[in-house]
């Protein structure tokens, strides 16, 4: 059976005030540590599709056509990292599946990501991140905005990095 890594230095599932359920450090977690690691079967965009019931939104992008994915209901929570989208994120990528913190990170605070930094794909959704910078709609081609890619610099998945350079 397949699972994603998480640090014993947080806790998933508790309520999220931005959606559903979240990852909240319990200790005291320093830049660049090592949050989570996603794993899962890799599927491609067809059996992601056919999936999709089982799957729901525990899937990561790893390329174009390539996902990470549970392929059962006892895998889903397994897999499920709980890192929430946020617009001012505390968590990057390092490489393409490795989640590491972008700052020190206080216990009790909501690890999240910028799906900007994960996501090459077309889809839309309403942001509720809260954040003063909020963009309101997040899409799966925000990885192009030349702001995040400044902001972000190397917290983008490898194979976002690579798109990035032919832009």
């Amino acid at each position: 059976m397949t699972s994603s890594y998480i640090t014993p230095k947080a806790r998933k599932g508790r309520k999220s005030g931005i959606h559903g359920r979240g990852l909240f450090a319990i200790k005291p977690i320093r830049k660049d540590e090592i949050v989570a690691i996603k794993g899962g079967h890799i599927v491609t965009r067809d059996q992601l599709k056919k999936n999709r019931k089982i799957i729901g939104d525990s899937y990561i992008q790893i390329d174009d056509d390539f996902f990470l994915a549970p392929l059962s209901k006892k895998e889903h929570d397994l897999v499920m990292m709980f890192i929430n989208h946020s617009c001012e994120p505390n968590v990057g990528v390092k490489g393409q599946i490795t989640y590491v913190a972008m700052r020190n990170i206080k216990p009790g605070e909501e690890l999240t990501l910028d799906y900007a930094m994960i996501d090459d794909d077309d889809f839309e959704m309403q942001c509720a991140c809260g954040k003063s910078n909020c963009r309101g709609v997040v899409s799966g081609k925000d990885w192009k905005l030349k702001k995040l890619q400044k902001k972000y610099s190397n917290y983008f998945a490898s194979f976002i990095l690579q798109k990035q350079r032919y832009l």
